[in-house]
């Protein structure tokens, strides 16, 4: 249930009391699971629909009953191959079970998880990874009696404090009633992998780092996941969902003559390890990752600038995540401590006309490539679905968990968590699209364009971006800082384009997002992994290349420690100080 942001506080309040006042719950042994049910569902319902109807009616006055309970399973097989220096450092598999238990007491419109407390609902224990019936329930007992424990020891706390405290701004429920769900696919396969011939590729690809002597650090991670989850609630849900993913990471690092550090990191991602780049496209990409390297470790350093600018398409689809996404986060629009960014611009226009951002994480592929986002349920057993966040630069909804705000009651999808953290409002798959988009020849001669409108001798051409963070929290400027890896000035009067490092990207996001002046006819995707309060859960992001009218930089640190002094045994450690000509591929297509 939707409901626009100019309701009245009498709408509000009624909209509230619908949310308490549904189907009472219902208990999952209502319907016995089938035969074909697997045993480890089986057990965690059957424990589960004891507890429920158990707890808090043993006639003890200071209990009271659970009014929702839910187990979450995630049952995971992992392969990991990883290499340095050109040789294998590691091959190890690894199986887990984990269990997380939620606990709520009191009833939606005030539990156990409000406010500071939220986390206090999910008890984590480790399950055993045979289907014997006994183990597993002992350890479900366990984990249930401790989580009850806790949870009534917060919900006394909770309710102390909401007689002492000044009336909250959002008022919501901690808690939606949703529609219970049933979904049991077939569990996830054991993990294929050949581990002696990703061994020998992985330290294969390792080793064309020697070729380069100033990187003087190399990792090259293989990482297969085949994870299974199991979720049931008192509510009724049932849910079985696999995932599978294989990602391919490298990393190097190098340190300029003056103490400068520099890295790149390159991820490849697929379903399953057969669908990663062939070992010649790989060995193609690290070189080039390589020659990147060499070519940083010469560049000179960048001044503080304010000019335009533009993002490639990968880059784009990191600042959106940063800049943007973050914000859009349900959880973000309520609380004493949360900046509320966007949360009075419901309906206003936060983006140029021409944009519209969507997150879809029922998306397994964009063009050709992987989605790592991708979900069919999330951790609250809510079904995913694509959600229009801002339709012609229009601030629409958030990104919803079943944590209620005061303009939507109600979960769309996006309740994510890593084991043993409560499910927040998160990103999946970022989809950024544009109705104003030219070639990116175009996109160029209008930066050199607008630099000439500033007087300004150059702009800025960002090609990768690493990471980056966003500040929501009110105690603090609502500022965001995102790290670009290799950046050129693209100048005005015809010079070749000139490679710099040391930038770190600054700025607000309300002004941010309102300079963006065109976009590129073609999207680039960022695969990755996100980490916020509610843990780290992969997602990727999809953006065009964007032309900024102005993008506010800064240096980064510059670090002390010198160069190695002792050489790299079997070749010498490089001091030219030789400036390279900088010119980037995308230069040399004009």
């Amino acid at each position: 249930m939707i409901h626009a942001a100019g309701h009245s506080a009498s709408a509000r309040a009624a909209a509230q009391e619908a949310v308490v006042s549904q189907t009472p719950v219902r208990n999952p042994a209502d319907k016995d699971p089938s035969a074909g049910t697997p045993a480890l569902l089986r057990a965690m319902t059957t424990e589960l629909h004891r507890a429920f109807t158990t707890l808090g009616k043993q006639g003890d006055d200071k209990q009271i009953s659970p009014y929702f309970l839910s187990y979450s399973v995630a049952d995971t097989e992992m392969v990991s191959v990883r290499a340095q220096y050109g040789a294998l450092v590691d091959s190890s598999t690894n199986r887990a079970r984990m269990l997380d238990v939620q606990v709520r007491l009191g009833d939606p419109r005030l539990d156990n998880t409000h406010g500071s407390h939220r986390g206090s609902a999910v008890n984590s224990l480790q399950l055993p990874l045979v289907d014997d019936r006994q183990a597993l329930a002992r350890t479900l007992w366990l984990a249930t009696n401790t989580g009850f424990s806790n949870a009534l020891d917060n919900y006394l706390r909770v309710k102390t404090e909401t007689q002492v405290r000044a009336q909250e701004e959002d008022s919501s429920p901690d808690f939606s009633r949703e529609a219970w769900q049933v979904s049991i696919s077939k569990p996830a396969p054991p993990v294929q992998v050949d581990r002696p011939a990703w061994e020998k590729r992985v330290a294969d690809l390792s080793k064309i780092f020697r070729e380069y002597p100033n990187v003087y650090q190399n990792i090259v991670l293989l990482e297969v996941q085949n994870e299974t989850d199991y979720f049931a609630s008192s509510e009724g849900s049932q849910v079985i969902s696999p995932h599978l993913q294989a990602r391919l990471m490298v990393f190097a690092v190098t340190r300029a003559d003056d103490g400068m550090d520099l890295f790149r990191a390159q991820t490849f991602e697929a379903e399953t390890a057969d669908g990663l780049p062939k070992q010649a496209e790989l060995e193609a990409s690290i070189r080039d990752l390589g020659k990147s390297l060499e070519a940083l470790r010469r560049a000179p350093v960048t001044e503080p600038f304010d000019g335009p600018a533009i993002l490639s398409g990968r880059a784009a689809a990191v600042f959106f995540h940063e800049v943007l996404g973050h914000r859009l986060e349900g959880q973000r629009q309520r609380g004493e401590e949360e900046g509320q960014t966007f949360t009075r611009e419901l309906n206003k226009a936060v983006l140029p006309s021409f944009l519209s951002v969507a997150d879809d994480p029922t998306l397994t592929k964009f063009g050709n490539t992987w989605l790592s986002g991708n979900y069919e349920y999330d951790d609250e057993g809510q079904k995913a679905r694509r959600v229009e966040l801002i339709q012609d630069g229009v601030l629409k909804t958030f990104l919803m968990s079943r944590l209620p705000i005061a303009s939507f009651s109600s979960s769309n999808g996006h309740g994510r968590a890593q084991t043993g953290r409560m499910p927040t409002g998160r990103q999946g798959n970022l989809i950024v699209s544009s109705t104003k988009s030219v070639p990116e020849a175009e996109l160029r001669k209008q930066l050199i364009e607008e630099a000439k409108t500033q007087g300004k001798p150059y702009g800025l051409y960002f090609e990768d971006i690493s990471s980056g963070f966003a500040v929501t929290t009110r105690s603090s400027p609502q500022a965001f800082q995102v790290i670009p890896l290799v950046v050129y000035r693209v100048y005005v009067d015809g010079r070749p384009d000139e490679l710099v490092r040391g930038v770190s990207i600054v700025g607000t996001p309300l002004a941010a997002m309102k300079r963006i002046l065109a976009t590129g006819d073609k999207s680039e995707v960022f695969n990755g992994e996100c980490g916020a309060e509610s843990g780290t859960v992969p997602v990727s992001a999809v953006a065009p290349a964007m032309l900024l009218s102005e993008m506010e930089t800064q240096r980064q640190p510059q670090g002390t420690s010198r160069p190695p002094i002792l050489p790299i045994p079997g070749g010498q450690v490089s001091g030219s100080r030789d400036q390279g000509s900088g010119i980037s591929a995308h230069q040399e297509a004009q």
